[in-house]
C-alpha cells in the first residue's frame, strides 16, 4: 500500500521530541512517521544504522528492531485464531491448550490474562511459578507471550509469522516487516545495547516463527500497521482484514483489577481508558487511543478521534543514566496530541 504525502508543519514538535529522545538515549539512528487523515503528514530519518564508522544511513527502507511492539502482531494472531474458531473464547483456560504444563500453576489462567499481562506467572530457576492469582494484578513478563505463541501454534497449526504473512503482509504487499536474525541483511538497523544489560540478548532473537523478539519493521510499514488498525482492517475501500479481529485487538480486554492505577490492555495494546499512573500513554492523549512501546525505543500510537497514527523508531535497547522511559513515551504521546 502507498499513502499520499501531505506534509503538515503542525507535527514539527513531534519530530523535535523524537530527536531529543535520540540524544537522551545515545541512539545512532531514528525515524518518525505520522499519518493524519489518510495521508503521510510527517516523515523524517536521521543518523546511521550503527555507531560504527561508515555505517549505512537511516532511510525509508531501514528496518528497526521493534522489540515489544511485536506483541501487537502476536495479539493480532491471537484475535485471528479466536475469530477462526481455533480457540473457544477469551476466557478459555491455558491448561486446556498446553496440557504438558503444570495444571496447578496454570490453574485459572486464561487467554485473556495472557493478552493483558494479568496472568500472575513468572519463571524461577527455569520453572513457571505463581506470583499472584490470575486477574488480580498486572505485571509485564515475557512468560505470558511465550505461552500464548505456543497456544496459537498448538490450536491453529500455524506460527505467528505464518499467520501475519498470510493475513497481512502478503495481501497488503508489506515487504519491510519480518522476523530476522541480527545482521541478516544490510537494511536491518543494529541495536545498540550495554552487554551487561540482563534484559537484552541477541542470542535469543534468531528465530523466524514469530515467537521471539526479533521483528524488524521499517518506520513507514509500522505506521501502515497502525493505520490498518485505525481503519478497522479496511484501508483501500474494501476489507483486507477482518474488522472483528481488529476490534478484538484494540478494545479493552483487561479484567477488572483492585488497583485502578494498573495499565489497561487490549490484545497487548495499551488502551487509554481511565487515568492511570502506570500507563505508558500521556494524559493529553484522548480516550480510546492505543499504543505500544518497545525496549529499543520504537513505538506506535493510534488516536482514532483525530485519525492519527504516530510512529517513532530508535535503536537503543534499554535506558541510559537519567533517562525515564515512561516520562519520555508519555511525552511523545502528549506532544503528538498537542499538535492537533
Amino acid at each position: 500500500m502507498e499513502l499520499q504525502r501531505e506534509a503538515d508543519s503542525r507535527f514539527n514538535p513531534a519530530t523535535a521530541h523524537v530527536k531529543c529522545s535520540m540524544g537522551a538515549l545515545s541512539a545512532s539512528g531514528a525515524a518518525v512517521v505520522i499519518i493524519h487523515n489518510g495521508a503521510i503528514a510527517c516523515e523524517s530519518y536521521w543518523g546511521r544504522h550503527s555507531d560504527q564508522p561508515g555505517a549505512r544511513c537511516i532511510q525509508e527502507d531501514s528496518r528497526f528492531h521493534v522489540a515489544s511492539v511485536r506483541k501487537t502482531y502476536i495479539g493480532f494472531a491471537a484475535a485471528w485464531a479466536l475469530q477462526q474458531g481455533y480457540m473457544g473464547s477469551m476466557d478459555d483456560e491455558v491448561s486446556g491448550y498446553l496440557p504438558e504444563e503444570n495444571a496447578g500453576v496454570l490453574g485459572g489462567v486464561t487467554f485473556r490474562h495472557l493478552l493483558t499481562h494479568t496472568h500472575g506467572l513468572k519463571v524461577e530457576g527455569g520453572r513457571i511459578t505463581r506470583n499472584f492469582p490470575a486477574g488480580t494484578s498486572w505485571k509485564y513478563r515475557s512468560i505470558g507471550v511465550e505461552l500464548l505463541t505456543r497456544m496459537i501454534k498448538r490450536a491453529s497449526g500455524c506460527t505467528v509469522a505464518h499467520i501475519l504473512e498470510e493475513q497481512v503482509f502478503r495481501p497488503l504487499a508489506f515487504s519491510e516487516s519480518g522476523w530476522y536474525p541480527p545482521g541478516a541483511h544490510e537494511r536491518l538497523v543494529e541495536v545498540l545495547y550495554d552487554p551487561r544489560d540482563p534484559y537484552w540478548s541477541e542470542a535469543e532473537c534468531a528465530g523466524t516463527e514469530g515467537d521471539q523478539s526479533n521483528l524488524y519493521v521499517s518506520a513507514r510499514e509500522l505506521a501502515y500497521w497502525g493505520y490498518l488498525h485505525l481503519r478497522s482492517g479496511s484501508i483501500r475501500g474494501w476489507p483486507e482484514v477482518s474488522a472483528e479481529v481488529i476490534r478484538t485487538s484494540t478494545t479493552l480486554q483487561s479484567p477488572s483489577l483492585p488497583d485502578p492505577e494498573h495499565p489497561r490492555n487490549g490484545c497487548f495494546w495499551f488502551i487509554q481508558d481511565r487515568p492511570s499512573r502506570r500507563t505508558e500513554l500521556g494524559e493529553r492523549v484522548p480516550r480510546g487511543s492505543y499504543q505500544i512501546l518497545g525496549y529499543t525505543g520504537a513505538a506506535v500510537l493510534v488516536i482514532p478521534s483525530h485519525q492519527v497514527v504516530a510512529v517513532r523508531m530508535l535503536n537503543r535497547a534499554g535506558s541510559t543514566p537519567g533517562y525515564d522511559y515512561l516520562a519520555d513515551i508519555r511525552g511523545f504521546g502528549d506532544t503528538v496530541a498537542g499538535c492537533l
